[in-house]
């Protein structure tokens, strides 16, 4: 009798579960695109990993407490990809363009690269896609340390409105990226502080503050 209930139990568990038992360690697929890691103090080569001795690394549902949300998607067919209509759908997104950085694309390639460096935040999500090519978003996380989020080719990703952050370019000089928005296109940095700004303030409240509480 109890070769037959523990056989019962088994069929009635998923592949996945299974696995988990087993001691195997199921991988988030995004993290093949995406990877995010604490950042060191150097004052190097910004497009550097800048990695932690030793490195420290930080999961995509550690990110998504920030409110930094990712998807892993198909790039090479993104023109015909049903889970990015989906997502646009779901989430608004309405505006499509694309950003191509690199030193022969963009004028004043050096200086642009720097000024993407500048601590700022938005007043709405920061939505990227990338296509092709690399590059780095790094954020802060509540306690005001960086977090550098390596985003490549078929890694998406939304920064929420108010989240201080900075880009650049990784040591391949190189990135493509979709930009998506909610109705008509926004650009606007503010560099910090602008810890009055009402977008900032409502980011505070439900990321920073409300996990403070929760924790206490």
């Amino acid at each position: 009798m109890r070769e037959d209930i523990h056989s019962i139990r088994v069929v009635s568990t998923t592949k996945k579960e299974q696995r988990i038992t087993m001691g195997e360690a199921v991988k988030d697929g995004r993290e093949e695109v995406i990877q995010a890691w604490y950042m060191d103090d150097s004052q190097d080569d910004q497009r550097l990993p800048h990695h932690k001795d030793p490195k420290e690394f930080i999961s995509l549902d550690k990110l998504a407490e920030l409110g930094v949300l990712s998807w892993r998607l198909d790039a090479d067919n993104y023109e015909t990809d049903e889970e990015l209509k989906k997502i646009r759908e779901s989430r608004g997104y309405s505006y499509m363009d694309f950003c191509e950085v690199c030193p022969e694309k963009l004028p004043n390639y050096e200086e642009k690269v720097k000024s993407f460096f500048e601590e700022h935040l938005h007043t709405d999500e920061e939505i990227r896609y990338c296509v092709a090519g690399s590059g780095y978003f790094d954020v802060r996380d509540r306690n005001e340390a960086w977090i550098r989020v390596w985003v490549k080719k078929g890694g998406m990703i939304v920064l929420p409105a108010g989240i201080y952050h900075r880009f650049t370019v990784d040591s391949d000089n190189y990135i493509k990226a979709m930009r998506l928005f909610v109705g008509e296109p926004v650009w606007t940095p503010y560099n910090r502080p602008h810890d009055h700004l009402p977008a900032r303030k409502e980011y505070v409240d439900n990321f920073v503050k409300k996990a403070i509480n929760a924790s206490a």
